[in-house]
C-alpha cells in the first residue's frame, strides 16, 4: 500500500498598502469642506467633486485593497467614511434639486443630524480600535469624534454657532493629520525606514 502525501501550498500575492491613498482622500475632502465651515470659502458646490472622488471613491478603493490585506479595521474604516461622503454628496444634490423639486422641498436637516449620531457611535468604537494601530490614526479618529459631535448638535439646532465652529476646527485638524499620515505611509515604505514617525500603539488592549 503506497503512502500518499498531500502538500498544501498557500499563494499570497503582495499588494501595496492602500492607507496612503485612503488618508489622502480623507485629507483632501476634509480640507476643502473645512474651508467652507471656517468661512474661508463659500457654498458646497465645489466641495461636491472632492466629496465624490476623493472622500468617496478614493476611500472605497483603499477599503477594497485593504480587504486583500485581511485588515478588517482598515477595510471597515475606509468603506464607512467613503460611503459617508457619497451620502453627504447625495444629500447636497437633493438640496440642489437634482432629484426634483419635490425631493428638495421636503428636506428635513434633522434626518442628517440623526445620521451624524450613527456615525458618531461608529467613530467612537473605531477610536478604541485605532489605539492599537498608531498614534496619528488615533488622533485622526479623536478629531472625527469631535467633528460628528459638532455636526450632530449644529444640525439639530443645539448651540448651532458654537458646535459649527467645533466641527470646522475638528475637520481642519483631520485634514492636516491625514496629510501627515498619508505622507508617512508613502515615505516610510518608499525609503524602507521611519522617515516620518507615526507613534507606536498605546498597547492598552494588546
Amino acid at each position: 500500500m503506497m503512502n500518499q502525501t498531500q502538500t498544501t501550498q498557500r499563494v499570497q500575492m503582495a499588494t501595496a498598502d492602500p492607507s496612503a491613498l485612503g488618508l489622502f482622500g480623507l485629507a483632501m475632502v476634509t480640507l476643502v469642506a473645512s474651508s467652507a465651515k471656517l468661512g474661508w470659502t463659500e457654498g458646497v458646490s465645489f466641495v461636491l467633486p472632492w466629496a465624490i472622488f476623493l472622500g468617496g471613491i478614493a476611500q472605497l478603493i483603499a477599503s477594497f485593497l485593504d480587504s486583500k490585506h485581511n485588515n478588517t479595521f482598515g477595510t471597515t474604516a475606509f468603506a464607512a467614511f467613503g460611503l459617508f461622503w457619497l451620502g453627504v454628496g447625495t444629500s447636497w444634490l437633493i438640496q440642489f434639486g437634482v432629484f426634483g423639486e419635490a425631493a428638495a422641498s421636503t428636506v428635513d436637516p434633522k434626518q442628517l443630524g440623526i445620521a451624524y449620531i450613527g456615525y458618531l457611535i461608529f467613530s467612537l468604537f473605531m477610536t478604541i480600535g485605532a489605539m492599537e494601530t498608531h498614534k496619528v490614526l488615533f488622533f485622526i479618529f479623536v478629531f472625527i469624534d469631535f467633528l460628528f459631535i459638532g455636526l450632530t448638535f449644529s444640525t439639530l439646532g443645539i448651540l448651532p454657532v458654537g458646535m459649527h465652529l467645533v466641527a470646522a476646527i475638528a475637520e481642519f485638524c483631520i485634514a492636516m493629520l491625514s496629510f501627515y499620515g498619508s505622507a508617512a505611509s508613502v515615505l516610510n515604505t518608499h525609503f524602507g525606514k521611519v522617515t516620518l514617525p507615526v507613534g507606536k500603539p498605546f498597547g492598552v488592549f494588546k
